[in-house]
């Protein structure tokens, strides 16, 4: 399986980016600035993203390439 990017990570799983944000506790700049690929989150971050998307770290692409 190709990597994704952080967006499509979350449309898959069924969230738009504002319920996304208020689930990981975050705001929706914050998301939007990872989906973009200006900041990247940290690693206890990136396991609660990887939970409720239900996608492991392999397939996700966090920065924008």
């Amino acid at each position: 399986m190709e990597k994704i990017s952080l967006a499509a990570a979350r449309v898959n799983a069924g969230y738009s980016q504002k319920d996304a944000a208020e689930q990981l506790g975050v705001s929706n700049k914050t998301l939007c600035s990872w989906e973009n690929g200006k900041t990247f989150p940290d690693q206890p971050m990136i396991e609660k993203i990887c939970a409720l998307y239900r996608i492991s770290y392999d397939f996700i692409k966090f920065r924008a390439n």
